[in-house]
């Protein structure tokens, strides 16, 4: 799952302004994610030892679910040039292998002055949701993305 890119200035963004992103969670993410973290609870990765679990099986690891949210922020909205804050993160139920995780992110706030998007960001399997929290992001506005394009036009 690659999203296609989409960039969005600041001047692009507006207050209810959203992109949905879905993406089917494989025991190769998870077993990927535990490769590159180095996080190996075997909640995660032993189907033996999550079966003795409250949860019965194996779920995702929760920052790969939140990772998610960081597919759209850089890929769609706002997209590339967009530079992270900061971000809180709400686990309110397990994700496992093989559910569908609807990511939304969805442009709450903008503070002009600072070029900063405040946005609502859900992830939902099957309805429910399962992650949620607030990013702020720095979007570039047309003219620091392409500084050569604004001094040609003066």
């Amino acid at each position: 799952m690659l999203p296609e890119l989409r960039v969005l200035y600041f001047e692009d963004l507006e207050v209810g302004l959203s992109e949905t992103l879905s993406k089917v969670i494989a025991s190769s993410d998870v077993v990927g994610f535990a490769e590159i973290t180095g996080d190996r609870n075997p909640i995660h990765l032993s189907e033996h030892f999550a079966a003795r679990t409250p949860f019965g099986t194996r779920i995702a690891h929760g920052l790969y679910t939140a990772g998610l949210i960081s597919a759209v922020l850089g890929t769609r909205l706002p997209g590339p040039g967009a530079v992270y804050i900061s971000q809180t993160l709400n686990f309110r139920a397990p994700v496992r292998i093989g559910d569908t995780v609807d990511v939304t992110v969805e442009v709450a706030e903008l503070v002009p002055e600072r070029r900063r998007a405040r946005l609502k960001c859900t992830c939902a399997v099957a309805g429910e949701i399962v992650l949620d929290g607030e990013a702020l992001v720095k979007v570039p506005t047309r003219a620091e993305a392409d500084p050569l394009a604004s001094r040609q036009k003066a």
